[in-house]
């Protein structure tokens, strides 16, 4: 009996023991997150030889830490796993679908209290490869939050940006600016000496725990801060060691914790709590958030009072809030703004220019405005706004896979439906429109149960600005971003046969196309009226052209466009046949990807086609029609260009003047082998 009490003493005796040590490092690595030291007087705490042992004692115990690190982040997965089932609360500020400029902007996991509608309406951009050492410094930390690791990634930001980088206002992607960012900057210049992060307090219960029973949210400074609106000194935060001072924080929370609920926003509060001199308070104006239980109301009397709009609430536009139906006015007027004029240099803001904009400039001088053709030469050299992959594409091709490659404007738009019914394969789609456009064609697509079930089609915005419509310019845009092997290059207005994409890709594969130069022709029909039953087959197609509901592509207004197509073999024809380039011959044509591009120096109207055929030819390709493919025109309105072309000698007059140089370009590239190609012009 006696060896059994000295035994449960001896026990007793090492717990209490282990227990007091463990409370000392406790106090010790939080005395020193606080710049102070339990092993020194308070007298001697800022001499420098006090300052180096302290530095050498922390230094002592990060390396302790570290060592520690494998054993507690085994724990703490083993902990996650236990619970990744269970259904969390939403948090009524989290910052949902507002990732951080710098990471991601698509959604990852969605939230758990999101509705289908809510899932639907994000779009998703292709993800950038992730810096592998910024996202092994946050990958180890359980996160409930649906954002995941992109929504931890404002920790690693002293790492992850350049060295030389001194200050940085960090946002999340749904906040509204009302104000010039210039003076959120100028915050920073009233920072004292000690503080290096700029926040605005949380405007919600959420870090006060009293939202529904049993909520225990993270530690927080009074009511915590939100992390949608960030300054951050980031040459302060490197001298004070902050990659492992918020470690040494996560880590610790993390043992009663588990794992965070709204990402990097509850790791900032902790550390802040402990540290409460480093941060400074912004005035809350600067992050007004709309979340499902907000205070903001509290926060602005008048409308100049707005600074910042935060739509932290996962209904976003249609949160409850008495003034939402302002903030969402001011949203949406922003969504079509005219981003043109963003692009403008601020008077007063002067920048050193890039050498593209230098070498820009000396290209518009050199072009005289006294020319009658100087509006097209000025289009030329028109920088455009380029948005790619507007909207989330998702696909993986494969060696034999083919792309549909069109232009459009939103006069074409209802086209959209018809080819995706018709053509299963990928789609890159260039879009040229205005700001305001561009926010209509985005609830156009979302509206379409044919559109948004489509995760192949890739849109790219063309932003407008000038007065013709740079047609080459936007299929030059389709084309690069298209990523299969073999582009069909096409225009929107018109449907291909049913079964296309199957019969091109066995079609490349029999050509041996990979290796060869080949263009292959797909024969152009149209139709004069706009509800046709289209044909299913060639025999089928025949019948029709044969009663007249079909006819061969601008037969009656521009023959030589498609004639060389000989549309009188192709009638029996059941192998692909070769035909001759001849002068305006502008077939649409399937061919690599690695193909020239078209020629930019045609606008609006007129040889844009004509001028990529003919040089397709300069460069050898086999023009070879395919016996068993097929596209038919559908009817629509003639666009503005085409009137133009019609009704003005000087637009005509300059278009040929564009040929010329075309052909003297061309001459000069493909030397003798291209004097054909001007004699035959000036035989015409």
């Amino acid at each position: 009996m006696n060896l059994l009490c000295r035994g449960r003493l001896k026990l007793l005796v090492v717990s209490l023991t282990a227990v007091v040590l463990l409370t000392w490092l406790y106090l010790l690595a939080g005395n020193l997150e606080n710049g102070r030291s339990l092993l020194l007087a308070p007298c001697l705490a800022d001499t420098p030889a006090a300052q180096v042992l302290e530095r050498a004692v922390l230094e002592s115990r990060v390396r302790e830490v570290e060592e520690e690190n494998r054993r507690i982040r085994l724990q703490l997965s083993r902990l996650q796993g236990g619970t990744a089932g269970q259904q969390q609360p939403v948090p009524p500020d989290g910052n949902y679908g507002n990732q951080q400029w710098g990471a991601s902007a698509d959604t990852g996991p969605e939230d758990g209290d999101n509705t289908a509608e809510e899932k639907n309406n994000h779009t998703e951009c292709p993800r950038s490869p992730t810096v592998q050492k910024c996202e092994s410094e946050v990958s180890w930390i359980p996160n409930k939050h649906y954002s995941g690791i992109y929504g931890l990634m404002k920790l690693t930001l002293t790492k992850a940006l350049p060295a030389d980088l001194s200050q940085v206002i960090v946002l999340d992607t749904d906040i509204t600016f009302a104000t010039d960012i210039a003076e959120l900057w100028g915050i920073f210049r009233k920072f004292t000496d000690k503080q290096v992060i700029g926040l605005v307090e949380n405007q919600s219960d959420w870090y006060l725990g009293n939202l529904w029973k049993n909520h225990r949210p993270w530690p927080a400074l009074g009511r915590g801060f939100n992390t949608g609106v960030i300054l951050l000194y980031l040459e302060r935060l490197r001298r004070m060691g902050w990659e492992q001072m918020w470690r040494l924080t996560a880590e610790r929370e993390l043992m009663s914790m588990l794992s965070t609920s709204l990402a990097d926003q509850d790791i900032f509060n902790a550390f802040i709590k402990q540290n409460p001199v480093l941060v400074h308070q912004l005035p809350c104006f600067w992050n007004v958030q709309l979340s499902d239980h907000t205070r903001s109301e509290q926060c602005y009397t008048e409308v100049s009072d707005l600074k910042v709009i935060h739509w932290n609430s996962p209904k976003k536009l249609r949160v409850k809030n008495k003034h939402v139906e302002f903030f969402r006015n001011l949203y949406l007027t922003f969504l079509e703004y005219d981003g043109n004029l963003l692009r403008r240099e601020l008077f007063g803001c002067p920048s050193q220019a890039n050498p593209e904009s230098v070498q820009l400039q000396a290209a518009l001088e050199e072009l005289d405005e006294d020319d009658q053709c100087y509006d097209f030469r000025r289009e030329r050299l028109t920088v455009h706004r380029v948005h790619l992959y507007f909207l989330q594409y998702e696909y993986t091709p494969t060696e034999d896979d083919v792309t549909l490659v069109a232009q459009l404007s939103m006069d074409r738009l209802q086209m959209l439906e018809a080819i995706c019914k018709h053509w299963e394969g990928p789609i890159s789609l260039a879009l040229y429109m205005s700001d305001a456009e561009a926010q209509q064609f985005l609830r156009y697509a979302q509206a379409s149960e044919v559109l948004k079930n489509r995760k192949n089609v890739g849109y790219h915005i063309v932003y407008k600005e000038g007065q013709f419509y740079p047609v080459n310019l936007v299929r030059n845009v389709a084309l690069k971003n298209a990523n299969t092997p073999y582009v069909f290059l096409t225009d929107v207005d018109f449907l291909p046969v049913y079964g296309l994409y199957d019969y091109l890709r066995r079609t490349v594969v029999q050509l041996d196309m990979s290796h060869t130069k080949k263009a292959l022709v797909v024969p152009a029909f149209e139709t004069l009226r706009y509800r046709l039953s289209f044909p299913k087959s060639k025999a089928e197609l025949l019948s029709m052209l044969d009663m007249g509901t079909l006819y061969t592509f601008r037969y009656h207004v521009w023959p030589k466009g498609h004639a060389p197509t000989n549309y009188a073999k192709w009638r029996t024809a059941t192998t692909p046949y070769t035909v001759e380039w001849e002068p305006d011959f502008e077939p649409y044509v399937v061919v690599r990807r690695d193909c020239p591009e078209y020629d930019q120096r045609f606008v609006g109207f007129g040889w844009n086609k004509v001028s990529h055929v003919l040089e397709l030819d300069a460069q050898e390709f086999d023009l070879m029609v395919l016996p068993n493919a097929f596209m038919i025109h559908m009817p629509h309105a003639p666009s503005f260009d085409i009137s133009k072309f019609r009704s003005s000698s000087g637009y005509r007059n300059c278009l040929n003047t564009l040929k010329d140089e075309f052909h003297q370009d061309l001459s000069r590239k493909y030397g003798s082998a291209a004097l054909k190609y001007l004699t035959a012009q000036r035989t015409i």
